[in-house]
């Protein structure tokens, strides 16, 4: 289960945040209608996607090879 490990509750992260920024980019209109309640994570992950995607790129870069290499 990914909640149990850590390495594994990243990955699952990483994922939805780069999943909704993708899919922000391709349905604006979905993910932007929900800003509140539980489908406004949704637009947050996609949110935190945008603005620091140098940061969540470099994440997912580091998160490949550790789970490549280090697992």
């Amino acid at each position: 289960s990914a909640l149990f490990n850590f390495q594994s509750l990243l990955s699952v992260i990483l994922l939805l945040i780069c999943t909704c920024a993708y899919l922000r980019s391709l349905f604006p209109s979905i993910i932007d209608r929900n800003k509140t309640g539980l489908m406004g994570t949704f637009w947050k992950l996609a949110r935190i996607g945008e603005r620091k995607s140098a940061w969540v790129g470099g994440a997912c870069v580091l998160m490949a090879f550790a789970v490549l290499f280090w697992s």
